[in-house]
C-alpha cells in the first residue's frame, strides 16, 4: 500500500539549498563549456592543422558531445574563427590601450612590445595558430582573409603607430612606414614559424635564446630608428 511515508522513502526530500546548488553547479558547467572547447580546439588545430582535425576529436577532449558543440559553434570554420578571436585578435583593444597608456620612450616601447609579443604570442600556443593559418591558407582562401583582417591588418597598424608616434616625438627619424612596418614585422612571423616547426626539432646546444635573439633585433633596429644628429 502506498501512503505517505512510502512516497517520502521514493522520492527523498531535496530542500531548496540543495536544488539552487545543483543549479548554479550546472550553470557554472555551461559557462566554462565555450572556453574549454576553444583550449581542446586550439591544441588540436596547432598540433595537427585544420583540415586534419575532426570536430568530434575536438569534443572528446573537451569531454562534451559533438551536439553540444555544435551548439555554441556551428561549424568548424567558425570554431576555428572562435580560436582565432580568443587567443590574438580579441585583444587588440587591451594591446591598443596599453599602447596610448605607455608614458616612456618610444625605444623602450618597442622593447616593451617585443618582450610581451614573446611571452602573450610567440611562445605560446597563440604562436601556433600563426603557423597553422600560413599552412592551411592557399588550400582555405577565406580562412586567409578572415586571418589578414582580423590579426594582420590590426597588428600593422598597431606597429605603425608605434612608429608614427616615434617619429613625432623626435626619437625616430623619418621613414617610409608601410616598409617599416613590414621590416618589423617579418622577423617576427619568421620567428613564429621557426618555433612552432623546425625548431621544435632543433638541437638545444646549438640553438640561442629567444630573449637573446631579439635583444640582438631590436638594437640593430632601434640603432636603424634613431633621429639623425645634428
Amino acid at each position: 500500500m502506498v501512503n505517505d511515508q512510502s512516497v517520502i522513502f521514493f522520492f527523498p526530500y531535496r530542500s531548496d539549498t540543495q536544488v539552487n546548488t545543483a543549479s548554479t553547479r550546472r550553470t557554472r558547467r555551461k559557462a566554462a563549456r565555450p572556453a574549454e572547447l576553444l583550449a581542446a580546439a586550439t591544441r588540436l588545430f596547432v598540433e595537427k592543422g585544420y583540415a586534419a582535425t575532426r570536430v568530434e576529436e575536438v569534443a572528446a577532449l573537451a569531454n562534451v558531445s559533438k551536439g553540444t558543440l555544435f551548439l555554441y559553434y556551428p561549424s568548424k570554420e567558425a570554431l576555428l574563427k572562435a580560436v582565432v578571436r580568443e587567443n590574438i585578435a580579441g585583444r587588440f583593444a587591451e594591446w591598443q590601450a596599453e599602447l596610448e597608456s605607455f608614458t616612456g620612450s618610444t625605444a623602450d616601447l618597442v622593447r616593451y612590445a617585443f618582450a610581451v609579443w614573446l611571452e602573450r604570442i610567440a611562445n605560446s600556443e597563440a604562436g601556433g595558430i600563426y603557423k597553422l593559418m600560413t599552412s592551411e591558407c592557399c588550400n582555405f582562401p577565406e580562412l586567409a582573409s578572415f586571418y589578414l583582417q582580423e590579426v594582420i591588418y590590426p597588428g600593422q597598424a598597431l606597429v605603425r603607430r608605434i612608429l608614427e608616434r616615434g617619429i613625432a616625438r623626435g626619437e625616430f627619424r623619418p621613414i617610409d612606414l608601410d616598409a617599416g612596418v613590414h621590416l618589423i614585422m617579418t622577423p617576427m612571423f619568421s620567428y613564429i614559424q621557426w618555433r612552432h616547426s623546425m625548431g621544435v626539432h632543433y638541437p638545444e646546444s646549438l640553438g640561442i635564446s629567444d630573449t637573446a635573439y631579439f635583444d640582438i633585433h631590436v638594437d640593430n633596429l632601434l640603432r636603424g630608428l634613431a633621429a639623425l644628429s645634428a
